[in-house]
């Protein structure tokens, strides 16, 4: 399966900012959007139908939606430290258009986020979660992008390391807390390997991409996308090695037996539909992990 959170390995300023933001805080304002506000391409618009299923409680409060804000290009903070960007901040911003209801950000801790909606703190998770039958038991989710892992090497993997294989065995990886890196992939490469791989666990990608860049780590395991775009922004000090594997989709995160987890679906259609939910991939390069069509907890 590919990771369950990306690992965002940045040497820029921005992701060193987003470590500096109050994770117990929601976003500012520019980070929610309104049935009135605007969502970004043209093309997205409120379906009153959809809207009218909104739960009446929802509609008044709003939806509050749990995203561990550090992983570029999904979710991060703009040079202001308070404004939420990112493809999946737009595609949560564009879901609240088509529905016709208030959307704030709130950034979470990765690990913290399901249990959240258990507790129903927020009503929404999405952050790069893979949608697998194990969480399936504890939420429900709605498929909306592919992705599959990568391994993020310093330019010129001076170590000749390989996604495949064992020539992580012995080595150095750095992964994010709660990930598939850190619960299932490594744990079963590492039944195979003679020299145990030494695991490097960090909270959130700024620590990860200062384990690598400072040679702590001799690599990290991230979602494709996400180690794509970190490479581009590392100023050539990180690369992308070999091919991704284990692909399967991003699920939004609701509480089991959501109301709104039907909405989400017909509303990603009709995003679709519109031409909305492409812009806003092709808006961050992400193209390729558009999915044909969006199911209820399709890993089960």
């Amino acid at each position: 399966m590919s990771a369950l959170r990306p690992l965002v390995l940045l040497g820029s300023a921005t992701l060193l900012l987003a470590g500096c933001a109050d994770p117990s805080q929601p976003a500012d304002a520019s980070s929610s959007t309104s049935p009135s506000a605007s969502a970004g391409p043209a093309s997205i618009a409120k379906n009153a139908a959809l809207a009218a299923k909104v739960p009446a409680a929802l509609k008044a409060s709003g939806i509050k939606v749990a995203s561990d804000v550090s992983y570029p290009p999904m979710d991060f903070f703009a040079s202001d430290n308070k404004t939420v960007v990112g493809a999946e901040a737009d595609l949560d911003k564009a879901l609240g258009t088509v529905l016709g209801v208030k959307v704030t950000i709130v950034n979470v801790p990765f690990d913290s986020i399901l249990p959240g909606l258990q507790s129903g703190k927020y009503q929404l998770g999405v952050s790069s979660f893979t949608d697998t039958a194990e969480r399936e038991k504890v939420v429900d989710f709605v498929t909306y992008f592919d992705a599959g892992t990568s391994l993020l090497v310093p330019a010129g993997n001076p170590k000749a390391l390989k996604p495949g294989g064992d020539s992580l065995c012995g080595r150095a990886v750095a992964v994010a807390k709660g990930s598939t890196q850190a619960l299932v992939d490594l744990p079963a490469r590492a039944k195979t390997c003679k020299t145990p791989i030494k695991v490097s666990t960090f909270p959130d990608g700024t620590g990860v991409n200062l384990a690598v860049t400072s040679g702590r780590a001799d690599a990290a395991l991230a979602d494709s996308p996400v180690a794509a775009y970190a490479a581009k922004q590392s100023g050539g000090k990180l690369e992308v090695t070999g091919d991704s594997y284990g692909n399967a989709p991003f699920g939004i995160a609701a509480p089991k037996n959501s109301e709104l987890t039907g909405l989400l679906k017909s509303a990603l259609e009709d995003l679709k539909a519109s031409g909305g939910y492409q812009q806003v991939l092709a808006k961050w390069g992400l193209q390729s992990g558009a999915l044909d069509k969006f199911e209820i907890n399709a890993a089960s």
